[in-house]
């Protein structure tokens, strides 16, 4: 059996070990959502929950975890007589990112319901984690369809099967903790409001503490059940804290002044709904219960918040999660009454005082110092004041993007954008099953069958079924696409002041990308070359951030921007051969510098065309005249031109036909 590593004997995290430990006294707060670097112990720590856990009493036998107080009637294994119990460990499962849907809610045995008419059940994991933990590491890059069994468990306490009309039902009731790493991908807002509350980790920049994690690190490593020991009495008495805690909970008075307080907090930071008010005050209660303390004071709720909170304002995925610490104290202070804080004057800085980074004075940057990063040219030299590279420029305010998708039917990754054959969505026809039934398709089942029905002897009202009459519905969605954008920063862009609208076009594309599911790539051309600015990932924010900072100046190598996207599209292909690409290339579509470059740039858009990539050229040109070049290019591509106007949603400009009608001729 492998030894965990102690919660007690993990370095620094504080706000992380406290969030994890509030859950553990009061599990209607909701579970915690961990962002951070990679290697931070985000894992660790949540592993390590789990043996400070109370035991559970659960019916002998039971495969659904009844409480043998309190017995599920709905639950498969059931009924239950009232009786003792058996005591167990509480759990924690772990969810795989690329787990089945049947792995994670159970397998339905259609053979045998349809043949014998019994319900053949394989619990998943939400049944083994029902009265325990459901961990999900790496959880925004869940597949959607993953994401929307776990919010209906969350929300219902419950789940449910259901295969052609057969249904089976039994209770889930979890701690639902998460980690992920910002840099792969946002989580989607839906299932991000499912976590009662969440933290920002870090690795220590003090030489001290970080020689004390790898001391301690690599003791554990030599000798995990010996290390383990050192550390038992600690582990005991967080163990029996938490239960003293658990006892106190209930008699912990939360008042009318820190009710008052919670709700202008939530009021003041324009939180959606009513859940951060909720939680807030089971946090804040927690608290006081972990403090020993039968009263909620000021500091929980101002601890509270610094928890509860920072998840819940975000707008869009560019937003840094975060709370403003002044405008959290000013609030507390305007709301303060008597019943809600211990003395005329709590410390900021005591209990409560954590949780939050302090902001620089001139606010928050996006991508580094864009201001500095113009000073450098070509091979990062300094450029003299009066070198044609100019600064950036800030992103005119993003809009909603008409629809773009890659024309036909493809296999890729579950998403939001372009047709695809998938497991889930609307189904199209059937197929005999190749492994595992997942999705049956009754009708095509039962006209298999029926013709063999007297051979096989059949004299009651029920269909004789064979292994081979199952038919697999097959199914079309839509799937997740790489979407590239090759960018034009060059100094023509930066004329007329054009290089805010085209930041705007592209941040709004951004934000239709990260809705729809896809990743994203940047590849930018300026000066003598093509850079690749952001490789192909899942994190949006990344590459909203190098957009913000990125300078514009110098000639337009086109074709060495097109050659570069299409070497990325190659390495792409061979790393994710299922995703589709759609290239997005932002240009005026002139070409400068070098021997023949427009006629460069043809060749090198001709290389696309011939790869069946589809692409779209947003026109940023501009002014009374107009030369036409993005059309040109688009023709070259093989894709379709747009201009920035007739990328808004709201344009009488129909896109997806555009791109159909030019793919199809």
């Amino acid at each position: 059996m492998t030894t965990t590593f102690p919660f007690t004997a993990v370095v620094g995290q504080d706000d992380l070990r406290l969030a994890l430990l509030l859950n553990a006294v009061s599990p209607a707060v909701g579970g915690v959502l961990v962002r951070g670097e990679k290697g931070t112990a985000k894992s660790t720590a949540v592993r390590a929950l789990s043996a400070l856990l109370p035991e559970v009493a659960v019916v002998p036998g039971c495969r659904f975890s009844c409480d043998p107080a309190a017995p599920d009637p709905s639950c498969p294994d059931g009924p239950h007589e009232p009786g003792p119990g058996a005591h167990r460990p509480a759990r924690m499962v772990e969810l795989p990112v690329g787990a089945s849907e049947d792995r994670l809610v159970g397998a339905l045995d259609i053979e045998r319901a349809l043949a014998e008419g019994v319900k053949a059940f394989e619990p998943g994991l939400l049944a083994d984690a029902h009265r325990g933990i459901l961990y999900v590491d790496e959880v925004n890059l869940l597949h959607d369809h993953l994401v929307d069994l776990l919010l209906d468990a969350a929300a219902m306490g419950a789940s449910y099967v259901e295969r052609e009309g057969v249904s089976v039902r039994h209770a889930s009731k979890f701690l639902l903790v998460g980690t992920m790493n910002p840099e792969e991908g946002e989580l989607r807002p839906q299932l991000l409001d499912r976590f009662g509350l969440t933290v920002e980790v870090a690795a220590s920049r003090e030489p001290d503490q970080r020689v004390e994690v790898v001391r301690r690190r690599l003791a554990y490593d030599d000798d995990p059940a010996g290390f383990a020991a050192r550390w038992a009495d600690e582990e005991a008495a967080v163990r029996q804290r938490i239960v003293a805690a658990r006892e106190l909970l209930p008699q912990v008075r939360l008042g009318d002044g820190a009710l008052r307080q919670i709700a202008a907090t939530c009021a003041a930071f324009e939180v959606d709904g009513m859940r951060a008010d909720i939680v807030m005050a089971r946090t804040a209660t927690a608290l006081a219960a972990w403090a020993g303390r039968t009263d909620v004071l000021a500091e929980d709720v101002r601890q509270a918040a610094l928890l509860a909170l920072p998840h819940r304002r975000r707008r869009n995925p560019f937003d840094a999660p975060g709370l403003d610490e002044d405008k959290l104290d000013e609030t507390l202070e305007q709301f303060s009454g008597d019943d809600s804080q211990g003395d005329d004057d709590p410390d900021p800085d005591g209990p409560g005082g954590g949780g939050g980074q302090p902001q620089p004075d001139d606010g928050p940057q996006s991508g580094g110092d864009a201001s500095a990063r113009p000073e450098a040219g070509e091979g990062g030299q300094p450029q003299a004041s009066g070198a044609r590279e100019q600064s950036a420029v800030r992103a005119a305010e993003p809009f909603r993007t008409k629809v773009l998708s890659v024309p036909g039917i493809g296999e890729g990754a579950a998403g939001r954008r372009s047709r695809a054959r998938t497991e889930h969505g609307r189904t199209t026809g059937a197929r005999r099953p190749q492994g595992a039934l997942t999705k049956l398709h009754l009708a095509a089942t039962v006209q298999a069958a029926a013709p063999h029905q007297r051979a096989r002897g059949r004299s009651g009202p029920g269909l004789v079924i064979r292994r081979d009459d199952l038919r697999q519905a097959t199914r079309e969605g839509r799937e997740g696409n790489l979407v590239l954008f090759v960018v034009d920063a060059s100094g023509s862009m930066a004329a007329r002041q054009r290089m805010g609208a085209v930041k705007g076009a592209v941040l709004s594309l951004l934000l239709d990308a990260y809705q729809r599911r896809d990743k994203v790539g940047l590849v930018t051309f300026r000066g003598s070359g093509a850079e690749v600015a952001l490789p192909p990932t899942s994190s949006v924010d990344a590459a909203a951030a190098r957009l913000e900072s990125l300078p514009t100046g110098g000639r337009t190598p086109l074709a060495a921007g097109l050659l570069k996207a299409h070497e990325v599209l190659r390495v792409e292909r061979l790393r994710d051969p299922a995703r589709r690409a759609l290239v997005v290339v932002v240009t005026d579509g002139r070409a400068t510098g070098g021997p023949e470059p427009v006629a460069l740039a043809g060749r090198a858009a001709r290389l696309f065309a011939a790869d069946s990539v589809a692409s779209v050229v947003v026109d940023c040109e501009s002014g009374p005249v107009r030369l036409g070049l993005a059309g040109q290019l688009a023709g070259e591509l093989g894709g379709t031109a747009v201009t920035l106007d007739e990328l808004r949603a709201d344009s009488i400009a129909g896109l997806v036909k555009g791109m159909q009608s030019r793919r199809a001729a």
